[in-house]
């Protein structure tokens, strides 16, 4: 029986993977490296964060973006945007480097049994392992508007459904959204020959500003600090403070996960996009119909008035919900019994990231209503990794197992003993 299973092979599963690799734990990672940045973005896209803060997390700070991109000649500096390809690579370089190796391998399912967890996959026989982090990254938890989920398939597609845009040259498409992947999905579609119009509620496009320096007078430093998720003093509390949003009422995590560092396009974008889509702002698509091969949308402004857009294609570029009920790999019953945060779908977490049922550890997008916004972007591996890995070698010291070569184990959490037997 493994120590750990961890599943997914993102920048939280790697992350989290390299720490316990270090603190001596039998550790197995299964997932596809990096398959969200490599299988289900553009090409052409860029990082919108800052090189400095999209680092993977391993003990030491070792295994940097800087320190990749610097063996290999490329540039990776403030206030510059970075290739999504150029991540990818640096992601599978890291898990060379700090991770164990990874098994590529489809989990269908992960089971309690005994003192632990069955997991299945598609390809071989189970295993069994004593605790399981999740690290299943978004695509999960697509998030398509309403009025498109009666399409068939081939009218609609979510914006992390495609590598490349060419295919769309000569065509009509329709980019729902206001987002930064919305704003840049349209761009591309553009370069790519394609005739994009964006469609949005919202009355205006948000443009972050150009980032400021580095290195500023310490005045200008103390008003608006630097932080992982950008400029200002609320961007500084998601980024270096998760533990402190983990304190506060549920009804406010909620709400700030929902709502904090929301859509937004990144400054170097906006002429690209300015230049070259025509926008649709304060309208509501209440309807969609196919018609032959086109599809027809019903849309509503602000004013009540109504307008029809015939298209060739749809890209809903509306994120992605976290909810468990939309993690089929997990028992049903383990699912059900799960405390979640507040009247969410999401699993409330202790600070180490252990959910209600022992042994069983989140991370990445499904605890952003634990710890806040952080969790929804690569700087939040960070924050999880080392912390979840303690979480880890107290469960296994809780039940017997000698917690590695970096300390003993201490005892389990208080109220984590015992797994709930109903749904709340």
């Amino acid at each position: 029986m493994d120590d750990l299973v961890v599943v997914g092979a993102g920048p939280y599963g790697l992350s989290i993977a390299a720490h316990a690799r270090v603190a001596g734990i039998g550790v197995r990672v299964l997932g596809r490296p990096m398959a969200s940045w490599r299988d289900h973005m553009p090409e052409g896209m860029y990082l919108k964060s800052e090189p400095w803060s999209s680092n993977l997390s391993a003990p030491g700070g070792r295994h940097t973006l800087a320190e990749y991109c610097a063996g290999r000649g490329l540039a990776a500096e403030h206030g510059r945007p970075l290739p999504i390809d150029t991540f990818s690579a640096y992601g599978l370089w890291f898990a060379r480097r700090a991770a164990p190796e990874v098994e590529e391998v489809t989990v269908t399912e992960v089971t309690p049994q005994g003192d632990g967890f069955r997991i299945r996959t598609a390809e071989g026989p189970p295993l069994l392992a004593r605790t399981v982090a999740l690290a299943v990254g978004v695509m999960p938890f697509v998030r398509h508007p309403e009025a498109l989920r009666g399409l068939p398939p081939g009218h609609y597609s979510h914006s992390s459904g495609h590598r490349d845009l060419a295919r769309f040259a000569g065509q009509e498409v329709a980019v729902v959204g206001a987002g930064q992947a919305a704003l840049e999905t349209a761009a591309l579609l553009a370069e790519n020959g394609a005739r994009p119009v964006l469609v949005a509620r919202r009355s205006r496009i948000d443009w972050n500003t150009v980032p400021q320096p580095l290195e500023r007078p310490a005045l200008r430093a103390l008003r608006s600090p630097h932080s992982g998720l950008g400029t200002g003093w609320r961007s500084w509390v998601w980024s270096e403070l998760p533990w402190a949003v983990r304190r506060l009422p549920a009804p406010t995590r909620e709400r700030i996960a929902a709502t904090a560092l929301g859509p937004a396009g990144a400054w170097w974008l906006r002429d690209r996009f300015e230049q070259r889509v025509p926008v649709l702002l304060g309208h509501r698509l209440h309807r969609a119909v196919p018609v032959g091969d086109r599809t027809r949308l019903g849309l509503t402004t602000t004013a009540g008035e109504s307008v029809v857009l015939d298209v060739a294609h749809v890209i809903a570029a509306t994120g992605f919900h976290p909810d468990l009920a939309r993690l089929g790999m997990l028992d049903a019953r383990l699912r059900a019994a799960l405390e979640t945060v507040g009247d969410g779908g999401t699993p409330e977490l202790g600070a180490d990231f252990e959910s209600s049922w022992p042994g069983l550890f989140f991370a990445g997008l499904l605890t952003a209503p634990s710890f806040g916004p952080s969790m929804r972007f690569v700087h939040g591996a960070g924050f999880t990794a080392g912390r979840l890995v303690a979480g880890v070698r107290r469960r296994l010291g809780a039940r017997g197992r000698p917690a590695g070569p970096l300390g003993t184990a201490r005892p389990a959490r208080a109220g984590a003993g015992h797994p709930k037997t109903s749904a709340r």
